[in-house]
């Protein structure tokens, strides 16, 4: 290994251990994704898509917490894509061209597709919109929108004539609770090395006030477990998974 290569991997560690619990723990296959069985299961057309290597442009329609960001990192890592990002927030047209054009150099180049993930594409402009439409008909992008909102209402009639619409459903508490006894015992990108287990009760209640939000129970759970291990315990109990509820941010 070069002394770049060991530089380039301590950078890549650091980032990841400023990461919060829910990006740390994102799943990085289809294997490995909780829930959205309608999606990822053997025969579903989302799964059957992506296990093929054969993902067309889609929209991910649901709440939030039910993992359509982690779907649109899936999908780029099983097809060996490279994957780029835009929120509606930050983006404009300028930004979304530029995507475009470097998706096509590096088509070009190397031969090696997009996956272009648009965060709340309901807040794009129609000229935003528009400016997509290019990469999407003539394959220069894999396009992922995420939305929270009716996407016939949200988005242009003709970016949804041209993409593949999956609604996600909110996570049941079982999903909910497998996701956090993941997240406790793994002891690399999880809890496991802080932590060395959950009591039942606690894992019930954060199971079930998650409302089916994954990110808000690994968010809730990572609160839980700082709690504990300043007081001394290694071991999260019911006390401190109420209080990082409550701590929360409720959903804007």
């Amino acid at each position: 290994m070069t002394t770049g290569d060991l530089f380039g991997e301590q950078r890549a560690a650091y980032r990841r251990s400023a990461e919060p619990l829910a990006a740390r723990m994102r799943p990085r296959s289809l294997d490995e994704v909780v829930g959205q069985q309608q999606l990822v299961a053997p025969g579903a057309a989302f799964g059957s898509m992506v296990r093929a290597g054969r993902p067309v442009s889609m929209i991910l329609w649901g709440p939030p917490g039910t993992g359509k960001t982690t779907l649109a990192w899936v999908v780029a890592a099983e097809t060996s894509a490279a994957f780029e990002a835009l929120s509606a927030s930050t983006a404009g047209v300028k930004e979304v061209r530029e995507v475009l054009a470097g998706a096509g150099q590096r088509l070009e180049d190397r031969g090696q597709r997009t996956v272009l993930f648009l965060d709340e594409i309901h807040r794009f402009s129609k000229s935003q919109q528009d400016a997509l439409l290019p990469g999407v008909e003539q394959g220069t992008v894999i396009l992922i929108g995420a939305t929270t909102e009716n996407p016939f209402f949200e988005v242009n009639s003709p970016l949804i004539s041209r993409s593949t619409l999956f609604r996600l459903e909110p996570l049941a508490p079982e999903d909910v609770g497998r996701l956090v006894d993941r997240a406790v015992a793994d002891g690399e990108r999880g809890l496991g090395a802080t932590v060395s287990g959950i009591e039942g009760e606690a894992r019930a209640v954060l199971a079930e006030r998650a409302g089916g939000d994954a990110r808000l129970a690994l968010n809730a759970l990572e609160v839980a477990a700082l709690l504990a291990t300043g007081r001394g315990r290694r071991v999260l109990c019911t006390a401190e998974v109420e209080e990082a509820l409550q701590r929360r941010v409720g959903r804007s």
